[in-house]
């Protein structure tokens, strides 16, 4: 795994998405729990497949 990366688990990952669904902005995420954005859009591509 590269230096830096972090392993997030599937309920983690399925609460973000939730929090998302539910009005939150992805910079709010990306703030509030120290994701990037483009981490946060790619669990929502594959939650919406």
């Amino acid at each position: 795994m590269p230096r830096g990366q972090r392993k997030y688990n599937d309920e983690f990952k399925n609460t973000i998405v939730e929090l998302y669904n539910y009005g939150k902005s992805l910079a709010e995420l990306s703030s509030e729990y120290g994701i990037s954005k483009s981490t946060i859009s790619g669990w929502l591509k594959k939650q919406n497949q």
